[in-house]
């Protein structure tokens, strides 16, 4: 059965997409710690980090670095912050989270934003996107 990113992945389910390539597709979390939270996720579904063999690993990683340099340049904020958890979705995926302090990194900690401003945020970080 597939997972909800790939469900995203394949356009079954709407979202905010900022970055894609062949193996990797990047889109906003719709439930942000901060504006311009971003998930990136590789198309091919593992459930763990680290069930990734070596390169596919550091092709997500190089990948997250581009969409994070994206983001630095479209969401002003301090620094962009990274995290992998990976518990909500069985499925890899890295967060990267524009920080403006300790507490934009807190899961519990929320921003609701309207639907425009997602799109926005989309836009601004896909055009500042350079594959």
């Amino acid at each position: 059965m597939s997972t909800l990113f790939t469900k995203i992945i394949n356009g079954e389910i709407p979202s905010y997409k900022v970055a894609e390539n062949d193996h990797y597709f990047a889109f906003l979390d719709i439930n942000p710690n901060s504006k311009g939270h971003t998930l990136v996720v590789p198309k091919k579904e593992d459930d763990k980090i680290f069930d990734l063999n070596e390169d596919e690993y550091l092709q997500l990683m190089r990948f997250s670095y581009k969409v994070a340099k994206a983001i630095e340049r479209a969401v002003p904020c301090e620094r962009v912050g990274m995290t992998v958890i990976g518990l909500e979705v069985p499925h890899v995926h890295v967060h990267l989270i524009p920080l403006h302090t300790m507490a934009d990194a807190n899961f519990s900690k929320k921003e609701e934003l309207t639907r425009e401003l997602f799109q926005e945020i989309a836009y601004e970080i896909s055009r500042n996107f350079k594959e």
